[in-house]
């Protein structure tokens, strides 16, 4: 017989996931008597693996065999890690976690999270759906004033050329353009809007030198190609007569070279390495003044800021004046933060509170490729949740494990791993905000990825487009991989265009311009009615989650709620499934009906309603 412990049921541990600081967590485990155990001790780690305290465990009530022994506790915020000391009459073991089970002496420790009592997000981003756009390939109405433009740049004629790949002929990287603009942004609102959308994120749109715009040079001024600062309010204006929010993206860890801080060109005189005295110097690391610095993973024209320094924070967030005032009072909503990773916790969560301070319900968005409620950078434990910085991450734990399935390099078994570890790691409040991506800027298009994950050089990459048989394929997996990231806790997230059938590996053939007037019609029509499912469900905007069965090729769980829960179903199994008697069917890819029962076929999927008395 073995020691029963599951902290995902609430047989074993309450509440569920998270708590909440001011509130108790009990925890119960049931050792068979055959294990003789005169005592059980908690064994409470911090993040460093150093033991903070051993609270006994009291003996209460039996079940069969089973003695029970619990415990109840409430803790400061933080993040912790428990384990179990068992006490016998002559000797103790350990007991460590191993799936949803234990094991003595070896194995995993259980993690557990005390987040502020006052923690919220914003409602508007829970369950909500998002469109990520990369501004310079999305859409060009007339033209932008280039008198202010940072050269040298190619302007694309044909908005169907390939982004260039290489260096110019003068060794210039990132400098071509198509022109898209915030004018071409606000003309397909309502198209955004028809789609399903209500929240806008858009990558870098302040002055820069490359096309991607993550080499600030300007955080207070619109880059000239893009349009000017009346071009972005009449935006976010029309945005919210649509009922959509606008997200920036905040790139504050680093700036570029030639910005007005660093100024290694001389071309704003006062820069750090253009005036020797200048006011910007004390926020760059610099080795050896001035050509020796930190820059973002060694490239010189991303130098890295000193995060800390107090004119570097009172600028960006703390003065009246600051980037984050300036632009949230013009229209934007909220941000999202570029590698948080590399922002100390002491930038963040400071930042956080005055964006709050201006706007109650702004949004702050954190990229992150790992689980984020345990995150290590530079040898810190990250204390986004449980210290309330972030409301929402780009969420890649989810992306690589739903593509995984999709491919069939997973039976699901991982998928639903996945799933419930970080239903139970991450705050609610967050889970029902998180940034479902299949597709980013940083990633290849989903479709070709599905259709063909081909590894070669940029060369090979540039013009290799799935062969129909490939593409159609692709489409049928992109279906099912689409319905997992809506049907699923948080935010999902569309890549502009990979609603349309847009193609490309990684960056820059992941950004090309958006294909207007050659969209594949069926596909976004697709996308358009899972996110309709998504607006009209409420139980798919909620944070709870709960996996029935995974594996077999078979993934079931549910998003339950008072009165009804809706259950998804997905069979990539040879064998039919029965669907419950008297459910509602409410989206369905290869389900057929009898007259009295539905069944999901091989390679369906599905959700159905079902409703229940709540006593």
């Amino acid at each position: 017989m073995r020691i029963l412990f599951d902290s995902r049921s609430a047989q074993h541990k309450t509440p569920f996931g998270t708590v909440r600081t001011g509130e108790s967590c009990v925890l119960k485990i049931y050792v068979p008597d055959v294990c003789a155990a005169i005592g059980v001790n908690l064994v409470l780690e911090n993040t460093d693996d150093q033991i903070i305290d051993e609270l006994p465990l009291t003996a209460s009530e039996r079940d069969g065999k089973y003695q029970i022994w619990q415990c109840e506790l409430s803790l400061e915020s933080g993040l912790y890690f428990y384990w179990f000391r068992v006490q016998k009459k002559d000797d103790s073991f350990r007991l460590f976690k191993q799936g949803s089970g234990t094991n003595m002496e070896d194995g995993e420790k259980w993690q557990l999270s005390f987040i502020p009592s006052d923690f919220v997000t914003p409602e508007f981003a829970k369950g909500a759906v998002m469109y990520q756009i990369f501004p310079d390939r999305f859409h060009k109405v007339g033209e932008c004033d280039l008198n202010d433009k940072l050269g040298p740049f190619h302007i694309h004629e044909d908005l169907t050329e390939t982004p260039r790949y290489t260096a110019d002929c003068d060794g210039n990287w990132c400098n071509d353009f198509y022109g898209g603009n915030l004018r071409g942004i606000q003309e397909k609102l309502p198209y955004l809007k028809e789609l399903g959308v209500s929240i806008l994120y858009l990558n870098p749109i302040f002055m820069a030198y490359s096309n991607h715009r993550y080499d600030t040079a300007d955080y207070k001024r619109i880059d000239p190609m893009l349009g000017t600062e009346e071009d972005f309010a009449e935006l976010c204006a029309a945005a919210h007569e649509l009922d959509m929010k606008i997200i920036l993206d905040g790139v504050f860890s680093h700036t570029g070279s030639k910005s007005i801080y660093f100024d290694v060109d001389g071309y704003f005189g006062g820069g750090a390495v253009s005036q020797e005295g200048s006011c910007y110097r004390e926020w760059y690391r610099f080795h050896r003044y001035p050509d020796q610095f930190d820059s973002w993973w060694g490239m010189p024209n991303m130098p890295n800021v000193e995060e800390l320094t107090p004119s570097y924070m009172d600028f960006i967030f703390a003065d009246e004046d600051s980037v984050i005032e300036k632009w949230m009072k013009l229209g934007a909503d909220g941000f999202r933060l570029d590698v948080v990773d590399e922002l100390p916790d002491e930038f963040v969560k400071p930042l956080k509170e005055r964006m709050r301070q201006i706007n109650p319900d702004a949004l702050l968005i954190g990229e992150v490729w790992e689980d984020a409620s345990n995150k290590r950078s530079y040898g810190v434990s990250r204390r986004y949740f449980v210290d309330a910085e972030l409301d929402s991450t780009m969420h890649y734990p989810w992306r690589k494990a739903i593509l995984d399935f999709v491919m069939g390099y997973d039976d699901g078994k991982n998928l639903g791993e996945s799933i419930m570890s970080i239903a139970e790691n991450y705050p609610p409040q967050v889970l029902s905000c998180v940034m479902n991506i299949l597709s980013t800027h940083d990633t290849p298009r989903v479709l070709t990825l599905l259709g063909d994950p081909f590894e070669g050089d940029r060369e090979e990459k540039a013009e290799r487009y799935l062969t129909k048989q490939a593409r159609a394929v692709a489409i049928e997996r992109l279906r099912l991989a689409a319905f997992l990231q809506f049907t699923l806790p948080g935010m999902a997230s569309i890549y502009y265009g990979d609603e349309a059938g847009m193609q490309g590996y990684d960056d820059p053939f992941c950004r090309r311009y958006y294909p207007w007037g050659s969209e594949d019609t069926e596909l976004r029509d697709y996308f358009a009615h899972l996110a309709k499912l998504k607006n009209n469900t409420f139980a798919l905007r909620e944070a709870s989650v709960l996996v029935k069965k995974a594996g077999g090729g078979v993934l079931i769980f549910e998003r339950p709620t008072e009165g009804e829960t809706a259950t998804i179903y997905v069979n990539r199994s040879k064998q039919e499934i029965k669907l419950p008697q008297g459910c509602e069917l409410r989206f369905g890819s290869n389900v057929s009906f009898d007259g009295e029962n539905y069944r999901l076929l091989p390679n369906g999927f599905c959700m159905v309603y079902t409703y229940h008395i709540c006593l």
